[in-house]
């Protein structure tokens, strides 16, 4: 929300969001948007059907991959949240960004960076080199883009986007029990490689990760911390 408010619309925009997700925040920013129209896409089919009973006159959803994007001048504002660190050809997407604006027209990002998850990520690369799981990864393709700061602001700056400002963000993370932080591992954290192992190892995977998790994050007050990280992008056409 806090995004969105820094659009400052004025109401008649066309907005693109990438990675709607279940068209929660799509809903909201059509509502400023009474005499403009927003579309929401995403590459997942479950949450395109969760978004489309929130469909409105001034807000549609579409099945559509980010990497995918073919629209020409068409949108005042291109707005994504915490979408982004899946799409792992940022320069393909700074293109075509550029290309789907009209003149004038914004960007403005906020996802995943350099920093994010650090216990997660250390415990999964332990969990991916057991014996029993080795195998699987031998050609495992890590499937985040979380860039630094630093990197992100040379690549965005080199894009076609003008007046391009990147900053980082903190918004680490105290889950309040182990067992809500063992729910956001579930979903969506260990999807993409629990796909990677047969029906067999993915037990044994899950739970060492779980096991592992806690005894890294668990916090003398029961609570558990993880790091959040994020790049935010505002620039223009």
């Amino acid at each position: 929300m806090k995004l969105i408010a820094e659009l400052d619309l004025r109401g008649d925009e066309r907005v693109l969001d990438l990675g709607c997700g279940d068209g929660t925040l799509s809903l909201r920013i059509a509502e400023s948007v009474p005499d403009g129209r927003v579309l929401g896409i995403d590459a997942s089919k479950g949450m395109i059907d969760a978004a489309l009973p929130k469909a409105s006159r001034n807000l549609d959803f579409r099945l559509l991959d980010i990497d995918d994007l073919d629209f020409t001048d068409e949108f005042d504002i291109i707005f994504s949240n915490a979408t982004l660190h899946w799409v792992k050809d940022h320069r393909r997407l700074l293109q075509n960004v550029h290309q789907a604006l009209r003149t004038g027209g914004r960007v403005r990002f906020d996802f995943a960076g350099d920093g994010k998850c650090r216990n997660f990520f250390s415990v999964v690369r332990e969990a991916m080199a057991l014996d029993a799981c080795m195998e699987d990864f031998a050609d495992f393709e890590w499937p985040w883009y979380m860039p630094s700061v630093a990197d992100y602001a040379v690549l965005a700056e080199g894009s076609s986007l003008r007046n391009v400002r990147v900053w980082g963000g903190n918004a680490d993370r105290y889950f309040p029990d182990s067992d809500a932080m063992i729910r956001w591992i579930d979903q969506p954290s260990l999807v993409p490689l629990l796909t990677r192992l047969s029906e067999k190892r993915r037990g044994t995977f899950r739970d060492y990760v779980v096991e592992r998790m806690i005894e890294r994050t668990l916090q003398t007050d029961g609570t558990c911390f993880e790091t959040f990280r994020r790049i935010n992008l505002a620039a223009e056409k």
